[in-house]
């Protein structure tokens, strides 16, 4: 019997069988954020426990809230940063440094094909865009990830999403991420690992590849997979070119980790991208979805674009295109968020972030903090946000505050229109 991805990376990782149908891993990295580790910290050191498996395979960043709105937040960071100090974890990204955790760590080249990466934060599916076998998970986790580099994992199912087709002008990722869950359930995928495969997905460069499995978790998967190949292999190259006599004797190890032709997987699930629209999120959860089409009128407050979903530089272009030579309604607010700053500073030297200030854009700093309603971004009780971001739950963004998930191009054409509308390079 053949085997699937996530199959081949749990046999490469077992070290152990404690009961039937669960594995422990070894852990390739264990990525942080200020928001969830701290509490980890400090339990190891309650326990006399202050140490670390492996300095060189922890990445750790302040991302959530940043800078630090209040003394809470600023503690937290404070526990972060003393702990990566004491441990001389030297890949920490601290402020001025730092960029949305899912958006810097892939660009920094901490994710390869076959890894396995744990991290206290839901949206760690993301890094599955690599082929890499990565979950989000709770503190005790967490605390043996770092004290021991182990996890224990049941052995996943998978569902494999065939995309066929090509997507329409002006349809994009998040488009085709939210419809998948439209089509899923946010139930649909629990306890499994989602393979994205076909020609559409073979077609996409890494940005669009990361938005997709970033919101796998919505489906409730555990992890979304993208098969490795050359483009996987192009993004990495500055960082394994020293691994490799070439690229091609890169990518035919990577694709040790590619499903057998005969694997097993829980189902399997054929979509024709060609009949695609924009669409976008109504209601409070991420199933709920309709096409821009139908939503097109409804009005909003807030424009938000950045996160670990949509935040990186094709975002930005893409929204730059639809913004250029326009203003945003008087009526709304938009706000943007650069992921990383190699991101923004990419963004200021292609004009990018010029065009979403003339365009009367407010442009922070990378950060998590609209996104879960912490900070750069909250909205008011009654108050509604157009977001590029990859939750809609009541109150995501701020207590009594609505958020309709949609693309970039999207959110840029509800920030000219004061109301959601179809951006104009979709001609459906």
């Amino acid at each position: 019997m053949g085997k699937t991805v996530a199959q081949k990376i749990f046999d490469s990782h077992r070290v152990d069988v404690p009961a039937e149908g669960v594995s422990v891993l070894s852990l390739d990295r264990v990525f942080c954020h200020e928001i969830t580790t701290p509490i980890a910290i400090n339990d190891l050191v309650s326990r006399g426990l202050d140490r670390v498996f492996d300095p060189t395979k922890i990445k750790a960043v302040i991302d959530h809230v940043s800078p630090a709105k209040d003394s809470k937040t600023a503690e937290q960071g404070k526990t972060l940063r003393e702990w990566a100090r004491r441990h001389e974890i030297k890949d920490f990204f601290d402020i001025g440094a730092n960029g949305v955790c899912h958006a810097i760590f892939p660009e920094k080249g901490y994710v390869r094909p076959g890894y396995t990466v744990i991290m206290g934060d839901s949206h760690t599916c993301t890094h599955g865009a690599f082929g890499a076998f990565a979950a989000g998970v709770g503190t005790t986790d967490l605390e043996v990830g770092i004290l021991k580099g182990v996890c224990a994992f049941r052995e996943p199912k998978t569902i494999k999403i065939q995309v066929n087709g090509s997507m329409p002008e002006g349809v994009y990722a998040k488009d085709l991420i939210l419809t998948l869950i439209r089509d899923l359930t946010v139930n649909g995928a629990t306890d499994h690992v989602i393979e994205f495969a076909g020609p559409v997905i073979s077609a996409m460069k890494m940005d669009e590849r990361m938005t997709l499995c970033n919101m796998a978790i919505e489906a409730g998967g555990t992890c979304g997979i993208c098969y490795p190949d050359m483009t996987t292999v192009e993004y990495l190259w500055p960082f394994i070119k020293d691994e490799f006599a070439s690229k091609e004797a890169a990518l035919e190890a990577y694709s040790a980790f590619l499903p057998d032709e005969d694997a097993e997987y829980a189902r399997v699930i054929e979509f024709d991208a060609n009949t695609m629209e924009p669409v976008a999120t109504f209601g409070n959860k991420p199933d709920q979805v309709k096409t821009v089409r139908e939503m097109t009128g409804t009005p909003v407050n807030q424009i938000y674009i950045g996160s670990c979903t949509n935040g990186r530089l094709e975002d930005l272009r893409i929204a730059a295109k639809v913004l250029e030579g326009k203003k945003i309604h008087p009526n709304v607010r938009a706000i943007v968020s650069p992921a990383t700053p190699l991101i923004y500073r990419e963004a200021l030297k292609e004009g990018i972030i010029a065009i979403f200030m003339d365009a009367g854009f407010c442009v922070t700093n990378p950060t998590c903090g609209a996104c879960l309603g912490m900070s750069n971004g909250v909205l008011a009780s009654g108050e509604v946000c157009a977001s590029t971001t990859n939750r809609n739950f009541n109150g995501r963004m701020g207590k009594g505050g609505t958020v309709h998930l949609m693309s970039p191009a999207t959110a840029a054409a509800t920030a000219i229109a004061g109301e959601i509308c179809n951006s104009p390079f979709f001609r459906g």
